[in-house]
């Protein structure tokens, strides 16, 4: 979207008379170019994937993934995941009713790691702002490590680790109702409003430190800290990223800053889903619905698996970039 990128030079030069080279200009451009960028892409997205999820309403979504067993119903699950442009906090009143539906663990785990940390939108977002080699890369390590996460809870067999009221929840069979066109359209444009309303702050938030970052911090600053030469940047990166609340979309303005500044592209990738994943409001939720030695395995295996993923991209990052 060079057009784009070049527009809102003209802006900053002409509207708000900055030199666009300057700190505060390029920082601005920054800002205003990433920002119309995202909210453009993220409307489109959010309504064609809108669409697709009409056709699978939690009943029919439940009763499909009632079908399969052990590591295919995992899989299953994680695609699902793709199509739920959802943050982890809102995919977990959906672990609660399939949980409580009696889908087993792994296949409710593998859709709670995988409906924050990779959907169909971020296809699109990631290969805008990196290549498509990134974006394909992260999908399907994020898909892997959803599957082998819920493999690994099922194997466990932690069914007592849940708490009891998830169980309790009722189970209501609801009878499909079938949308017309004009329904289904209808329910596509109201969940791109209540997405966007959602989310906006945290992608305006996540602009600006990512403009901050890419113009005021100096590169030997962040090289310093976060460096593919440093062991300890991925563990750092996630650590960083756990504190924080905000989707794959807030996260990604900051991971163009930091990764244009010299960091490993493992590094970005581990910040990005730790953010994603193991949010502490998230994690506060979650703790309230299972047990502390399921709690444990879980986030285990999301930290293990990110820090695998992110020495992994930063070992072969030049296939990548």
């Amino acid at each position: 979207m060079t057009w784009l990128n070049e527009s809102m030079a003209w802006v900053v030069e002409n509207v708000f008379q900055l030199e666009p080279t300057s700190r505060v200009g390029a920082s601005l451009q920054f800002f205003l170019y990433d920002t119309i960028k995202i909210f453009a892409l993220l409307s489109v997205l959010i309504f064609g994937i809108s669409v697709i999820q009409s056709y699978f309403p939690p009943e029919r979504t439940r009763r499909l993934l009632g079908q399969y067993k052990g590591i295919t119903a995992s899989i299953f699950s994680a695609l699902l995941g793709t199509v739920t442009p959802f943050c982890s906090c809102s995919s977990i009143p959906i672990f609660i009713g399939f949980t409580g539906a009696g889908l087993p663990l792994g296949t409710t785990f593998s859709f709670l790691i995988s409906s924050p940390l990779v959907d169909l939108a971020s296809v699109i977002l990631l290969a805008s702002i990196f290549n498509w080699q990134i974006a394909i890369a992260y999908v399907v390590v994020g898909l892997v490590l959803a599957v082998l996460g819920g493999g690994i809870i099922e194997k466990a067999n932690m069914t007592g680790e849940v708490e009891s009221f998830v169980y309790g929840v009722p189970n209501v069979e609801a009878e499909e109702i079938k949308l017309t066109r004009k329904e289904r359209i209808d329910f596509s444009v109201a969940q791109v409003k209540e997405i966007i309303q959602k989310i906006w702050l945290y992608i305006l938030i996540g602009v600006g430190i990512g403009a901050f970052i890419h113009n005021w911090i100096p590169q030997e600053v962040i090289t310093m800290l976060l460096g593919q030469d440093k062991w300890y940047s991925v563990p750092l990166a996630t650590l960083i990223g756990a504190p924080m609340y905000a989707d794959i979309f807030g996260t990604l303005p900051i991971a163009e800053a930091l990764l244009a500044k010299g960091v490993g592209l493992g590094t970005v990738l581990a910040f990005m889903m730790s953010v994603t994943v193991l949010s502490l409001p998230s994690l506060i939720m979650l703790k309230k619905v299972i047990k502390p030695k399921l709690m444990t395995l879980f986030v285990s295996i999301v930290i293990i698996g990110i820090f695998i993923i992110g020495f992994g991209f930063n070992e072969f990052s030049y296939l990548f970039i």
